[in-house]
């Protein structure tokens, strides 16, 4: 994958994973794979640094998600 299109795949998860909840209809796995295919990619070490927080971000949100699956709570 060229650097172009990491940046702009970057750009789009940072919009993304800001405004998503596990309630959502896209299933926080599918952000998670995404996410993956990024990290997966040859990085600059800008690019390594946004990912990980991209990373960080999204392991609160399914950390929440098990939250409330554990609790009981039906969203």
């Amino acid at each position: 994958m060229n650097h172009h299109q990491l940046e702009k795949d970057i750009l789009h998860l940072e919009h993304v994973i800001t405004r998503i909840s596990a309630a959502d209809g896209i299933p926080l796995s599918y952000w998670r794979n995404r996410l993956k295919s990024v990290s997966d990619a040859a990085l600059v070490p800008s690019m390594v640094s946004r990912v990980r927080r991209l990373h960080v971000a999204l392991s609160v949100l399914e950390a929440r998600e098990r939250l409330v699956l554990a609790s009981g709570n039906v969203r």
